[in-house]
């Protein structure tokens, strides 16, 4: 029998006592209720977000759209870009996962597929810009979708690339006594792949998407708006407006446009990044619970909402279901599969078959278009070439090399302090996610002044193409490493030279090493901005590749464009195989963590 529910009564002596008490009370009960309405607001926001965007990608082209400098065009400008980069971010995760996970568990494959990752990620967007744009232009014809598609790509191609490296790492690391565990208990790839693959890929996957979508930043003015050949294209966006604040003085626009990013950066590090640090902290492979938590009062909120802790659970729970008792008749649920490396290794399919034959048609159809491509060009071009290669490679690895000799400390710093981190972290992100590109200008001013030149100015843009995507996977080496490895190295009182050679070093060597190769296609990235650079109607440039894509993309000379293209490939795939690939095979090996 159900008992009536009486009203209690406090003393009146003691009810202003507990007055407070019972108003936190239905503070507490009506938080989930607030917070529901504010995630209905956001969907409601993202779905007149959608159908604007629909609106806009479905209607006619106009390639050159009119920037105008007046600070009312700014939200409208950063809503494009966000979009952009956005979309790009997405496609970006699901093909580094992909990719990462093909090469990572086929060895027949794996060192093409690496290397094919460290030339793609080495080549400067400008080289992707002529066939991307003209490719998704005559595939969507009639629409401004086509030209928005290209522009998303381009952006793609300076963020997809550290994401798929780093996922690649993460999975190669992967203690071996946890794979065996997951074959014991007979994962079939479904569940090793969301109960072991992703959790340990977490914290990597995080602090690279970070710098992913700030190399989306970086990107930004050079995608919404370029020239090739005869044909302009300049997209409502912000990099569109810094572009045309800087090439035409505004500082005025200029201070506002940056402004716009840091803002943007400020909000999405609050609102995203640091909810999705605090929540991949959980994956730490580690046996003793640190003390020191990452925290976020944004995630603490979203897990006070009933609608995100009821219903996404009981979607979820629909779908996966079907799947595990699908997946429990299996061979791979109901035997034991070994873990050798000679299970690998076993007889190729005639899909694989397949699918080599048709690369490989490919592959000598583009090289019969190259060869006639590059018999048109003459001797001084190529001589100049050779020396360009030269040139850009040298700043390329003294960019490096400096880099790391500031990143490396303080990434440690910031990754084993997380007070630190939720202050420094920010700070970082933004001078990471601003365009370098729209104070260059003044930075190359001031270097001309001192007598510095285009030469040192060129090694500084690189500097700040570079050194974000080394920082960013030190912190995350940093902070996946145990703590408990850490609290015995204070126990056994280990001096600061043990603790670097002995802990420190060891335990983000994997993470280090993804960053120099993608801080490496970073740099070469950036060079095309670096080597030539236009400042109202003077044109500063100095020798390089960078120098060379430039010039060539502007004249539409397509031979120039893909020889250099072409040296940069053989410069990286020279540095694969004499030094990244020597390296990863020793994190794999070395320094992979144990239990």
């Amino acid at each position: 029998m159900k008992l009536p529910q009486l009203p209690v009564r406090f003393p009146e002596r003691l009810q202003p006592r507990f007055q407070p008490f019972a108003r936190s009370l239905v503070m507490v009960r009506s938080w989930p209720v607030v917070i529901d309405l504010g995630l209905a607001a956001c969907l409601l926001a993202a779905f007149f977000a959608l159908v604007h965007t629909g609106h806009y990608v479905f209607g006619t082209p106009v390639p050159v759209v009119p920037i105008s400098h007046s600070l009312s065009a700014l939200p409208l400008y950063s809503f494009y870009s966000v979009i952009r980069i956005g979309i790009a971010y997405l496609l970006s995760l699901a093909f580094a996962i992909s990719y990462g996970y093909t090469a990572a568990y086929n060895p027949r494959v794996e060192a093409w597929m690496v290397a094919t990752l460290d030339i793609l990620q080495s080549i400067p967007v400008l080289s992707f810009l002529p066939p991307v744009v003209l490719a998704m232009v005559a595939l969507v014809p009639g629409h401004q979708l086509g030209i928005e598609l290209g522009v998303v790509l381009l952006i793609f191609t300076g963020q997809v690339w550290n994401l798929a490296f780093s996922f690649y790492s993460s999975l190669k690391s992967i203690p071996k006594e946890m794979l065996e565990a997951s074959r014991i208990y007979r994962y079939s790839a479904w569940q090793r792949f969301w109960q072991l693959e992703m959790p340990y890929a977490a914290i990597g996957l995080v602090w690279n998407s970070i710098v992913s979508v700030a190399g989306g930043w970086f990107a930004l003015i050079a995608c919404e708006m370029f020239t090739m050949g005869d044909r302009n294209f300049q997209l409502p966006g912000l990099g569109s407006y810094l572009r045309t604040a800087s090439d035409s003085g505004d500082v005025t626009a200029l201070i506002a446009g940056i402004t716009t990013v840091i803002l943007i950066v400020v909000a999405t590090d609050q609102l995203i990044w640091r909810p999705l640090i605090a929540w991949s902290d959980k994956f730490k492979f580690e046996q003793v619970e640190s003390a020191d938590r990452v925290t976020s009062p944004i995630l603490e909120l979203i897990q006070r909402s009933h609608l995100l802790s009821t219903l996404p659970s009981r979607l979820w729970s629909g779908i996966e279901e079907p799947i595990y008792r699908r997946l429990s008749r299996s061979r791979d649920c109901r035997v034991v599969q070994p873990i050798d490396e000679d299970a690998a290794r076993k007889k190729a399919s005639p899909v694989f078959w397949l699918i080599s034959a048709l690369i490989l048609a490919v592959i000598l159809w583009g090289a019969s278009k190259a060869v006639v491509l590059l018999s048109q060009l003459t001797g001084s071009q190529i001589v100049t070439l050779l020396e360009g290669a030269i040139a850009s490679f040298l700043r390329v690895n003294v960019s490096l090399i400096i880099s790391a000799l500031w990143t490396i400390p303080v990434g440690v710093a910031i990754g084993f302090n997380p007070k630190l981190a939720r202050i420094i972290q920010p700070v970082a992100q933004i001078f990471a996610s601003v365009p370098a590109t729209a104070f260059f200008p003044v930075l190359l001013l001031g270097l001309v002044k001192i007598g510095g030149g285009l030469g040192i100015g060129s090694i500084a843009l690189m500097l700040l193409g570079t050194q974000w995507y080394i920082l960013f996977n030190v912190i995350a080496g940093a902070m996946s490493i145990p703590s408990d490895l850490r609290e015995a190295a204070s126990l056994y009182k280990f001096t600061r030279y043990q603790r670097w050679t002995t802990l420190i070093l060891p335990g983000i060597f994997p993470y280090l090493i993804t960053g120099m190769v993608t801080a490496s296609g970073g740099a070469w990235n950036a060079s095309v901005f670096a080597e030539y650079f236009k400042i109202g109607n003077q044109t500063l440039q100095t020798l390089g590749l960078g120098q060379q894509i430039d010039i060539a993309t502007d004249a539409g000379q397509f031979p120039i464009l893909l020889a250099a293209t072409i040296l940069i490939s053989l410069m990286v795939v020279s540095m694969n195989r004499l030094v990244w690939r020597r390296l990863y095979r020793l994190a794999e090996t070395k320094y992979k963590l144990l239990a």
